[in-house]
């Protein structure tokens, strides 16, 4: 609680608008409640509103504070309609196609959050990734200046020895099947922004392998070396507060006494707060191995490089869980224009 307990104060003093499109999901329902009663701002649950009344009933979830809106009798629908079929007849969609895609709770969320009427939106607990992500990709463009849109899965463990203060950010764990050197760079690059804004200290960024500089010869760990060399002039192109190191076996990269022992003089090994794995593979299944064995508290997949603020939340998620990510995503909207330096643009005709 010690992370996400900065992040809900600095909430409580900038209160934002999170919009959830899965309103009637019994844990959706119990976040938004600790996040009214929190003071973190205005959650929005999108869905029937019968149903969402008869569930919050049922778990003896008052509804007092929170805002309920059915896409398909909203007065926006026809205008989010409107602008989703401009943002999409150049791949064929149909004015009749936008109309149904605007009634899907996700891609009126999405909307919402693109025309300012949210500042950030959470999905995924109860749908597979994509359900989330197509969405996203296809109304909330990339944030100017970046090249491709990833995720972070930010965990925080018991044991304050490992990352800053117990808390891990880990990338690319939910987007990029199997990144280019230039997308491992990128994903370096914003996951090392994120945790500079969030954690306000020097992120130590690890680019894992299962071999530390050279001790084994494998073509995935030339793609790291490079997808390093990369990150590290990108980030000073974009004057990115950050150390980078790579090729890093995890233990050297988090473990302070093998890190001794292996890289001495490096930056980053055996003191690294932000973990980038090599493939999706890798990724989620290393930060759903500590999430679930080390019962760490995991907030994400907050996602990265967007022109406005999201998380797509696992289907493993808690309450808990879903009340941080949302946190972390109002947070985010505070100051969003910091981390991404011209983002929040209007959409094309509004």
């Amino acid at each position: 609680m010690r992370f996400i307990g900065s992040i809900l104060e600095k909430l409580q003093r900038h209160p934002k608008r999170i919009v959830f499109p899965e309103g009637t999901e019994p844990r959706v329902l119990q976040a938004a409640r600790q996040f009214h009663s929190l003071r973190l701002g205005v959650p929005i649950l999108l869905g029937d509103r019968r149903v969402i009344k008869e569930r919050a009933e049922a778990l003896n979830v008052n509804l007092e504070g929170i805002r309920l809106l059915n896409p398909s009798e909203s007065e926006e629908l026809e205008n989010f309609a409107h602008r989703f079929y401009n943002l999409r007849k150049h791949k064929g969609l149909r004015e009749p196609e936008a109309l149904d895609a605007m009634t899907n709770p996700n891609y009126f969320g999405c909307m919402m959050v693109a025309m300012r009427q949210a500042d950030g939106v959470v999905s995924g607990a109860g749908s597979v990734t994509g359900t989330m992500l197509r969405p996203l990709f296809q109304i909330i463009k990339k944030a100017p200046g970046v090249q491709v849109a990833s995720s972070c899965m930010i965990l925080e463990v018991e044991d304050r020895r490992v990352g800053q203060d117990g808390v891990l950010f880990m990338g690319d764990c939910g987007v990029i099947p199997d990144p280019t050197v230039e997308e491992l760079a990128e994903v370096a690059v914003s996951a090392a922004q994120l945790a500079r804004h969030l954690l306000s200290t020097r992120p130590k960024v690890a680019l894992l392998s299962f071999s530390t500089k050279g001790s084994a010869t494998h073509p995935s760990i030339g793609k790291v070396q490079a997808a390093t060399a990369l990150a590290i002039q990108r980030a000073e192109a974009r004057n990115v507060d950050a150390d980078f190191d790579g090729e890093l076996q995890v233990d050297a990269a988090i473990v302070a006494d093998i890190a001794h022992r292996k890289l001495p003089e490096s930056k980053v090994a055996g003191r690294a707060n932000v973990l980038i794995f090599p493939d999706l593979n890798s990724g989620n299944i290393a930060s759903k191995l500590l999430w679930h064995i080390a019962r760490a508290n995991a907030y994400g997949q907050i996602m990265m490089g967007l022109d406005r603020p999201s998380a797509d939340v696992s289907r493993g998620a808690n309450a808990h869980d879903i009340l941080g990510a949302a946190a972390i995503v109002g947070v985010e909207a505070v100051d969003y224009q910091l981390l991404y330096p011209g983002s929040g643009q209007a959409l094309p005709g509004e």
